[in-house]
């Protein structure tokens, strides 16, 4: 549910003009995971303290750039958002600024820290390590762009996703203290470690996501 502190005119905005793209880019990266990453987001500002409608906007507009090359979406999103003139009657130039800046920053591969509040709050709410969630949106992510692919090389192509990205010496950072983030990622790491678990999931999501096929 979207925090009632949003204000009015600029959801109804979004949730008429922006959020409905996201239907184009497949169910690992659509609408529900830009629902997630809002609402996640929006439990972030309440401990931070950002702005309410600042940390809205940026969370529904982080993924808006997989309409191009999924490798600089980050980037291309920031651009779509500081172009769209319909923002400034919310926002002035300097948070458009901020705004840009934090969906920019938001890649979980991102070689530098988030520059602001609002780059770590979006990065953090756009990790949602919850493990089924996770684990399936990874499954879901080769279907769709590795659609000949073999079941085993889904998993190893899943094995290796979750060692490079999630393990200990992973590349993923969380930004904000004492988030649930954090027993969700010792949870997901428990599991990396113990391969027999973690293809027994693959296994049962794997087929779960075939058979809706």
């Amino acid at each position: 549910m979207i925090d009632s502190n949003v204000n009015l005119d600029l959801m109804q905005f979004i949730e008429t003009n922006i959020l409905p793209r996201y239907t184009e880019f497949g169910r690992s990266h659509g609408l529900a995971h830009v629902k997630r990453v809002i609402d996640n987001s929006l439990k972030l500002a309440k401990i931070t303290g950002a702005d309410i409608n600042m940390v809205y906007t940026i969370a529904a507009y982080h993924d808006i750039g997989m309409s191009g090359p999924r490798a600089i979406h980050h980037i291309t999103g920031g651009k779509i958002m500081a172009a769209d003139q319909r923002l400034r009657r919310w926002f002035s130039q300097d948070q458009i600024k901020l705004m840009r800046e934090a969906i920019e920053d938001h890649r979980a591969s991102s070689s530098h820290t988030p520059r602001s509040i609002y780059g770590k709050i979006v990065a953090e709410a756009d990790r949602d390590l919850e493990p089924e969630i996770v684990f399936r949106r990874t499954i879901l992510f080769g279907l769709e762009n590795y659609p000949e692919k073999s079941k085993e090389e889904h998993w190893k192509r899943f094995d290796e996703h979750m060692e490079n990205k999630y393990s200990s010496h992973g590349y993923i950072t969380l930004w904000i203290p004492n988030s649930p983030n954090e027993q969700y990622l010792k949870t997901i790491r428990s599991y990396i470690t113990d391969k027999v678990k973690l293809r027994e999931i693959f296994d049962k999501l794997f087929e779960d996501e075939i058979n809706k096929r």
